[in-house]
């Protein structure tokens, strides 16, 4: 990545690029062309070569088959294969991007992200003009299989890194771990990684025409068990190699390693495109024990949940209440007409040209609760609505340069209450400009919170006169 690189905007590519390749499982050539989408797009698949054209989103929903690869499907299409160049767009930062493939498999190239990421160097990336909204996580996600021997935890934490460990009981691969701290080192630590197998995977894919991808040479072959003569002619004839052997380290020598946990490194490489099938940008720290695409895609199912249950809390302000405010009551009765009973908001701890915070402490001595409702008190919708609005006159005030200004309502649309607000709670108000202010009218959308529930929200419209 770019060193002037944005990581809280969405990009996409600065022009459509193609490549043309065989998929490893189907041995079909297809044409592949990556093109640039506007924000908000994600990453979509097209499948040009069926009738209507259908189109598949990069989406754990819609996987359906992980036995060798990963394979999104919808209707009657199908495109497998596809975290190789997964990977490769999250590790270079593209969020949003369109691609048509005339085929039902990614090209697998040389069996690693690198041809992918070569390919959006080749054409470079865009930075758009929209925030990327990325999602952090309050708690451990964990997702375990017995049988398979696997675990990941999803921990909170500030950016996305991701560690793997991978053990197949096997004396050549023994026990490999690999991290990836920065997703901005991609490139250089994970993306030329290539994918890996054991020979007598090989041999039971090959018998069962499993492998139609013509050139093998784009996967590490593991050789964990001896070798006879008449296996070796077979491979030579296979692999097209004029001599095949077994290296000292237990690896065809089909390929040199790239790095010593090669095999490792791969497994991260898959974590990240598997894991980008979540469809939203995460920060959290993912440790992978053995993980594989079956695990990879039942863990993004778990992710992806968390966040739509959750996605509510996004944007919710935290409140500190030892942090210094930014306007007090004094500041607040300058500015604002309100006085006794009707002064709802105590201090803004949050300001900005779009955006206040202001809190209002709801206490059992308020006036109204001596009648809303004797033995349950409650407060009043209304009220709760006013202190939004009082805020909102703050900021609006603020924006108008200071001065003597009013602010009075004209419209409140999409109203709902959703919890009730009683005493001792905490009354956080945020007000959000819709438009800027034009000729004194002023739109905004208010929420009220309680801790990070949703108490109340409206869309507001008031006007701002002169006194």
């Amino acid at each position: 990545m770019a060193s002037n690189f944005n990581p809280d905007k969405q990009h996409t590519l600065k022009s459509a690029v193609s490549i043309s390749g065989t998929g490893l499982h189907t041995g079909v050539l297809v044409d592949m062309k990556l093109n640039p989408a506007n924000p908000g797009y994600g990453i979509q698949f097209q499948r040009v070569d069926l009738p209507n054209k259908p189109v598949i989103k990069a989406d754990c929903d819609l996987v359906t088959d992980t036995s060798r690869g990963t394979t999104l499907e919808l209707g009657e299409a199908k495109v497998s294969t596809v975290e190789h160049l997964l990977a490769a767009l999250v590790g270079m930062g593209i969020d949003n991007c369109f691609i048509e493939i005339n085929g039902p498999e990614i090209p697998i190239i040389d069996g690693s992200s690198e041809p992918f990421v070569e390919l959006i160097e080749e054409t470079g990336v865009a930075e758009q003009d929209a925030a990327k909204v990325w999602y952090s996580i309050d708690e451990n996600i964990y997702h375990s299989d017995e049988n398979k021997r696997v675990e990941m935890v999803a921990m909170p934490a500030t950016e996305y890194s991701i560690t793997t460990l991978i053990d197949f009981n096997s004396p050549v691969l023994g026990t490999q771990h690999a991290g990836l701290k920065h997703i901005h080192d991609f490139k250089e630590e994970i993306a030329p990684c290539r994918t890996f197998c054991f020979l007598h995977e090989l041999e039971m894919l090959l018998d069962n025409n499993l492998i139609k991808g013509g050139d093998v040479n784009n996967a590490i072959v593991i050789v964990d068990k001896p070798v006879d003569e008449k296996e070796m002619v077979r491979l030579k004839k296979i692999f097209k190699k004029d001599k095949i052997e077994v290296k000292s380290e237990g690896y065809l020598n089909n390929l040199e390693l790239r790095f010593p946990n090669e095999p490792a490194r791969h497994k991260l490489l898959d974590v990240i495109g598997d894991l980008a099938l979540i469809g939203y940008p995460i920060k959290a720290n993912i440790i992978a024990n053995r993980p594989g695409h079956s695990t990879n895609v039942e863990f993004a199912k778990k992710i992806k949940q968390y966040i739509k249950k959750n996605k509510h809390t996004k944007g919710v302000p935290i409140y500190i209440p030892g942090q210094p405010a930014i306007y007090d009551q004094q500041f607040i009765e300058k500015t604002l007409p309100h006085r006794f009973p009707f002064a709802l908001v105590d201090k803004v701890i949050e300001l900005s040209d779009t955006h206040i915070v202001g809190i209002k402490n709801v206490t059992f001595n308020e006036w109204f609760f001596q009648g809303h409702f004797p033995g349950n008190p409650v407060m009043p919708g209304v009220l709760q609505i006013e202190a939004l609005a009082q805020c909102g006159g703050i900021l609006a005030i603020n924006l108008s340069g200071g001065g003597q200004y009013d602010t009075y309502f004209l419209k409140i649309d999409n109203c709902k209450f959703k919890q009730m607000v009683r005493p001792g709670d905490t009354l956080i108000l945020k007000m959000e400009l819709s438009s800027p202010i034009r000729r004194g009218i002023c739109e905004m959308k208010g929420t009220a919170y309680v801790g990070n529930k949703v108490a109340t929200e409206a869309e507001l419209v008031a006007q701002i006169v002169k006194k």
